[in-house]
């Protein structure tokens, strides 16, 4: 799993965790539809975002959703997914951004990459990638020849990139595309008066996806000798953080101007979450309220507030079925490294090296009721200078 925005469960809150996860599933089931079980690898998290914004904005949200059968990630249990042109869209940005992913490792000689025939055998899979986006992206009416043209034009960039060249120039490509992709949702939301601000955030969020992962890569690009947009173009860290807070700062704004159906979960990873993805990147406190761990008086489950209710009883499993299915989580390392619902009593648990995203501050992530307010409506009253 790879993107910036990679929200955590105590920030979402049981709703919009419930949300995200019909989406990730929804992409993961588009992706095996569409080019097979193999295709699946490249489920992603900032793809993911084609498919919330296309649900984001439909008059019915629900009408994009259908059950899907049980998966051993979901601890056998069947969900409602989100399902139709979004996740296909999400699929088809998915492989484009997979494939560009790959290609960068095989430039920069990365690991095992750094041999000829594994390089060779790599460029071949990023190529069947690119084909399978383009087949998806043409079935939901978006070209994704956008998306393959900013990758090819992305290396010409670089190599001619060099101390004074802005960086902005080198970030041009990949804002393009996911322009072009955040726009496309309004075409399928069939409210295409939103493509003008959706494309001003799209370019926005491609500018910080570029420089967040410049940032993060800076210190293991240098200790490597790997081509670095920071290093090449001179760009001081407090530049890069400049600008990726002024990225942060527009999609906010260009957000405003889009017409939601149910805006709740697009509002949350797009305004509260992304700043998380900047202190996460250049390494600074990572809670959307500016401070440590803190809750108010009179918050739930801090003296003076009211009890936190007890999460709903999940219906429990017998010993052989409950087995079969830790034999299944085992298996697809969900126990180790993801989430998951206990095979027996259905209770939430979290792998042995499973990380969420807090940053530190899950004790402050339900500070205040009104950041499970954040959204609701599409809207924000939080005071969290959104």
């Amino acid at each position: 799993m790879f993107g910036m925005v990679r929200p955590c469960r105590h920030r979402l809150g049981e709703r919009l965790t419930a949300q995200w996860t019909a989406h990730l599933c929804g992409l993961c089931l588009a992706l095996r539809g569409d080019h097979g079980q193999l295709a699946r690898v490249v489920t992603n998290y900032d793809g993911l975002l084609v498919s919330v914004l296309t649900e984001a904005q439909a008059v019915r949200a629900d009408a994009g959703r259908r059950t899907a059968g049980p998966c051993p990630l979901r601890g056998m249990r069947t969900a409602s997914v989100a399902h139709g042109e979004g996740a296909r869209l999400a699929a088809a940005v998915s492989l484009v951004l997979a494939s560009a992913k790959v290609r960068d490792h095989v430039a920069d000689g990365d690991g095992l990459l750094a041999r000829r025939p594994v390089a060779l055998a790599a460029r071949r899979v990023a190529a069947s990638w690119d084909r399978a986006g383009a087949r998806t992206g043409s079935a939901v009416g978006f070209d994704t020849a956008v998306l393959v043209d900013a990758v090819d034009r992305q290396a010409g960039i670089e190599a001619l990139a060099g101390p004074g060249t802005p960086i902005l120039t080198v970030t041009e490509p990949t804002e393009t595309a996911t322009a072009a992709a955040f726009a496309h949702t309004a075409v399928l939301a069939g409210r295409a008066h939103n493509a003008g601000p959706l494309a001003e955030a799209g370019r926005l969020f491609g500018r910080l996806a570029h420089l967040l992962d410049a940032v993060e890569d800076l210190e293991a690009d240098a200790a490597a000798g790997a081509w670095n947009p920071l290093t090449a173009t001179g760009t001081p860290l407090a530049e890069a953080r400049r600008l990726a807070d002024d990225a942060v700062h527009g999609i906010r704004l260009a957000l405003r101007e889009v017409e939601f159906g149910d805006g709740g979960l697009a509002h949350r990873l797009l305004v509260h979450e992304l700043p998380n993805s900047v202190h996460r990147a250049f390494d600074t406190v990572s809670c959307a309220h500016g401070s440590g761990p803190y809750a108010p008086p009179g918050a739930p489950g801090m003296p003076g507030g009211p009890v936190p209710p007890e999460p709903p009883r999940r219906d429990r499993r017998g010993l052989l079925a409950g087995c079969a299915v830790w034999l299944g989580l085992a298996c697809t390392c969900q126990m180790c490294c993801g989430t998951y619902g206990d095979p027996w009593s259905g209770e939430h648990k979290e792998g042995v090296c499973s990380r969420y995203d807090c940053g530190g501050c899950c004790d402050c992530c339900n500070c205040c009721e009104c950041c499970s307010r954040c959204g609701e409506d599409g809207g924000c009253d939080c005071g969290c200078d959104c």
